[in-house]
């Protein structure tokens, strides 16, 4: 992007209630743009949207199921005519399933293919395309912008690496950065950047909420439990992945491992698969 910081831009973000969504809507703000902040959790959204104010931007709040196409489609149309369309597009909204692939049921599926998949498919498709048509609308002069939008896509450290008790998790992130790759390649002549951001361990609230398939109430206590102690012993703020959120938009940076552990599954994914095939087979203890 040209300038260094947001200011006349409008940002939509979903899954803007908390944690990183949350922190990357505020990221925004405090560079100068406006904020439409979408949760399945208006009164969350709502204050994201407060916190986003006292920095100075305007933000506007929203509650859409991002799996509901319907919703989606009547989302971006109200963008579109409340506010206009957006520069800059952050598919953040996920889920996470754990368990064995044998034990996951079709509902399971649907569910994390519904937030995590078709949510950003949503996403990328609807805003997409008005980014897309806007920038085909401009007559074709030398002082045409050279930026025509951007949209984010929060992936995982997940996506370079399988593992045994999070396959569901793992397929849906994996399948958000070959989408990125893919919708880069196609949007790069509209001059719109497409980013697949892929964050390790965060501090945000997806362990608390995570879906657990197998054992009994107590075995899924402890896993919760132990993810929790992961979360809190790793200590790394949702904020620094709204930085790095910033500066891919700024920089237009295709794929961003973020925190140590996403570096390292991104370099191991390249370089020693075999590694990471190996590293698969760890189950995870009840």
């Amino acid at each position: 992007m040209p300038l260094a910081h947001f200011d006349g831009a409008l940002a939509v973000v979903t899954g803007a209630g908390s944690g990183i969504g949350r922190a990357v809507a505020l990221a925004l703000a405090g560079n100068g743009a406006a904020v439409v902040a979408a949760d399945i959790d208006l009164p969350a959204a709502e204050r994201t949207v407060a916190l986003a104010k006292t920095l100075g931007a305007g933000g506007t709040a929203y509650e859409v199921d991002v799996a509901d196409e319907a919703a989606m489609e009547d989302f971006a149309a109200q963008v579109k005519e409340t506010h206009r369309v957006p520069d800059i597009v952050v598919n953040n909204a996920g889920i996470a399933v754990t368990g064995p692939f044998l034990a996951t049921g079709v509902e399971d599926w649907e569910r994390i293919l519904g937030v995590n998949l078709w949510g950003v498919v949503h996403g990328c498709r609807l805003f997409g395309r008005q980014m897309r048509d806007r920038v085909d609308a401009l007559p074709n002069k030398p002082d045409k912008p050279n930026f025509g939008g951007h949209i984010v896509n929060i992936a995982s450290a997940a996506a370079f690496a399988p593992w045994r008790a999070m396959p569901a998790y793992c397929t849906t992130k994996s399948a958000v950065l070959m989408l990125s790759e893919c919708l880069r390649a196609e949007l790069a002549g509209s001059r719109i950047g497409v980013t697949a951001v892929c964050p390790g361990f965060v501090s945000t609230s997806i362990v608390d909420n995570a879906i657990h398939l197998e054992g009994d109430e107590a075995a899924r206590a402890r896993l919760r439990e132990r993810g929790q102690r992961a979360i809190r012993l790793r200590n790394y703020p949702p904020e620094k992945v709204a930085e790095r959120v910033v500066n891919a938009i700024i920089k237009n940076k295709p794929v961003v491992p973020v925190n140590a552990e996403g570096h390292l599954l991104h370099a191991l994914s390249r370089v020693s698969p075999a590694s990471l095939r190996l590293l698969a087979r760890i189950p995870a203890r009840g």
